[in-house]
């Protein structure tokens, strides 16, 4: 249970830091200027932070619940795989809605789905590499 508490704090933390990393870059900051007219013109901080520590923790326990439907061998296959799960549910549905509702450049959408593959990816290795199913408790 320590090892779930501590990567899932480690999971939101690093979520927030690649989601700034991720939007905040000059190139990020030229490709959604087409969300200007509806982005806000400051974020609260706090509540951004509790969302990603709550998506770190939630994550985790989904790895943890999947763990044993998960293709691959190793933690860091299963880990890879549950990457592209969550990528497919959190972003590719996203840019897909995106994509038939606004009128958003391609390479905007392109630059989404990249990113959002890499942030997954890191997520999910640290989870796979890390992370097992507790024993005796039935996950």
């Amino acid at each position: 249970m320590t090892t779930y508490i501590m990567i899932g704090l480690l999971g939101g933390i690093l979520f927030g830091f690649l989601d700034g990393l991720i939007n905040a870059n000059p190139l990020a900051q030229k490709l959604y200027q087409v969300y200007k007219p509806i982005a806000k013109t400051s974020l609260n901080v706090v509540a951004g932070l509790a969302i990603d520590l709550a998506y770190g923790f939630i994550l985790a326990a989904v790895f943890l619940v999947l763990y044993n439907s998960l293709p691959g061998d190793t933690g860091l296959l299963k880990g890879l795989s549950f990457a592209i799960l969550a990528w497919f549910f959190r972003v590719v549905m996203s840019v897909a809605s995106s994509w038939m509702m606004y009128t958003v450049p391609a390479r905007t959408l392109l630059y989404t789905l990249l990113a959002g593959l890499a942030e997954m990816l890191v997520l999910g290795s640290l989870y796979g590499l890390v992370l097992r199913p507790f024993q005796g408790l039935g996950l």
